[in-house]
């Protein structure tokens, strides 16, 4: 899976392709997973990101590795964006005892 910067775009079968997948496969996945949003042109053709193919491949390992059902891979999915949430939440909390321990010096 390419490795390039954010702003380089995949149309839906170059990111099939990557995946070792079928365009199909990545349309049944969009109407399951609400976090797999890929942008649209004004034609509608869809472009995915490297985020959003980082996205893609844990779906796919979530189903076909893990071999998960589709709603177990989308709870697993959700509970892993309310985990980063709290962490997030934690990090901002030790930075802010961070700077009330440094302002204490």
């Amino acid at each position: 899976m390419p490795k390039d910067s954010d702003t380089t775009t995949f149309k839906i079968g170059q990111a099939a392709s990557a995946l070792g997948l079928e365009p199909y496969v990545l349309r049944y996945w969009e109407t399951e997973f609400p976090q797999l949003q890929p942008r649209r042109k004004p034609s509608g053709q869809r472009y995915y990101l490297s985020e959003d193919l980082e996205l893609l491949s844990r779906i796919k390992r979530l189903l076909y590795d893990e071999k998960m059902t589709i709603e177990g891979a989308r709870r697993r999915l959700e509970q892993s964006e309310r985990l980063q949430t709290i962490l997030g939440e934690i990090r901002d909390d030790l930075l802010d005892v961070l700077h009330v321990l440094r302002d204490c010096r």
